[in-house]
């Protein structure tokens, strides 16, 4: 182990302070001890260390207050309780407060050893992860600067120009020129269109939906979802059915994110489905929830591809030269948008037996009118 490693050592026995710091010392750690839980939290702020062994039983504050507190000023530093008094439920309660291990009194110096070399490779991997998730947010911010000035703003300019050389060269241009200049303009348009879809994935501005929340009638969202699709769905010869449950009782949030959720998910659906075949959009409410299902029977989605569906730029490992990948965006932005609703999604597949989306959303418990009675609705 590395020797710029720190480790904290809380416990009111000076036998117990003294032993462990002997054991440790062989790996040439730097070693703090505290005789009690306030020593031991001023110590915390001024060493700042890897890992923290807390006895659970010490007077003045607790070893769980220590903990508690330990993981409120900063939740990657690794805390073991070492306690005379083990049970189970001493155990179960240490691990609420976010304790990585427990050791019991009295320990070998091999036991201590192997679980601070544990803990320290926790540490370890916490720390990485932290440094992973924040080079990704430099990426993303770096990412979304450079598409939107080095890329959107030149191509915004030339296509603007192009409109103005159309129009110049009206009287000029023969019907062969005029359809190249269309083909142009169709694949800036398309270049533009995908610019603008990779900084959605990389904005923060989905966050800011929740400050305008308000009450939304889902059949509404799921009304506006299937009129986006059905031009879509007839090209496919894909027929769209949705069953809509009443009463349904509304959720707080916002309709026009909502309803790009369902689009994508039932756009995804349709891509996926064999000619003559149907997608099923359901709602309904369960236990306090608003359910929507999205069902198809078409091409499934492998084993190997589920887990990352929802991740972005995630297109699948499909062959199917019938089907025309996307960019592997639209379940991403879903799956943010459900979680900003405090929702989940799931999905259910099977490979060339189709899938089946699950969004579920809690319910606006306010506006409840209890006096309704349930009726089923379906659009065909």
């Amino acid at each position: 182990m590395d020797k710029e490693y720190k480790v904290l050592i809380i416990d009111d026995e000076e036998i117990v302070l003294d032993s462990c710091t002997e054991i440790l010392a062989v790996e040439d750690f730097q070693i703090n001890t505290a005789i009690n839980g306030h020593t031991g939290l001023e110590l915390l702020n001024e060493i700042q260390p890897d890992i923290v062994f807390v006895d659970l039983k010490m007077p003045g504050i607790s070893g769980l207050e220590v903990l508690e507190k330990i993981h409120a000023l900063d939740p990657s530093i690794v805390t073991v309780v070492i306690t005379g008094y083990a049970t189970i439920d001493s155990a179960v309660e240490a691990m609420k407060h976010n304790a990585y291990d427990f050791l019991p009194k009295p320990f070998t110096p091999d036991e201590l050893r192997l679980l601070t070399k544990r803990g320290l490779e926790k540490r370890k991997l916490i720390l990485e992860t932290i440094a992973l998730r924040r080079e990704k947010e430099l990426l993303q911010e770096n990412f979304a600067a450079i598409v939107s000035h080095e890329l959107k703003s030149p191509l915004g300019a030339v296509q603007q120009n192009l409109y103005f050389l159309i129009d110049e060269l009206s009287d000029l241009l023969s019907e062969e020129q005029v359809g190249k200049f269309q083909r142009i303009k169709s694949r800036i348009s398309d270049l533009l269109e995908l610019i603008n879809t990779w900084l959605r994935v990389y904005s923060t501005d989905l966050d800011t939906i929740k400050d305008h929340f308000k009450p939304v009638v889902m059949s509404t969202v799921i009304d506006n979802a299937v009129e986006s699709i059905t031009t879509h769905a007839a090209r496919k010869d894909v027929e769209i059915i949705s069953t809509l449950e009443d009463p349904i009782r509304e959720i707080l949030g916002d309709q026009g994110t909502l309803t790009e959720a369902v689009i994508n998910i039932s756009n995804n659906a349709v891509k996926y489905s064999y000619a003559g075949s149907k997608v099923l959009i359901n709602l309904q409410e369960i236990d306090n929830d608003i359910v929507i299902t999205i069902s198809d029977s078409g091409v499934g989605i492998s084993d190997e591809d589920l887990p990352l569906i929802f991740n972005d730029f995630y297109s699948g490992k499909s062959n199917d030269k019938n089907i025309q990948k996307g960019v592997g965006i639209g379940l991403a932005i879903s799956k943010r948008i459900v979680e900003i609703h405090n929702g989940s999604i799931s999905v259910e597949s099977e490979m060339g037996k189709g899938s089946k989306f699950e969004i579920r959303l809690p319910v606006f418990e306010k506006n409840y009118n209890p006096i309704q009675q349930p009726s089923l609705i379906s659009n065909n």
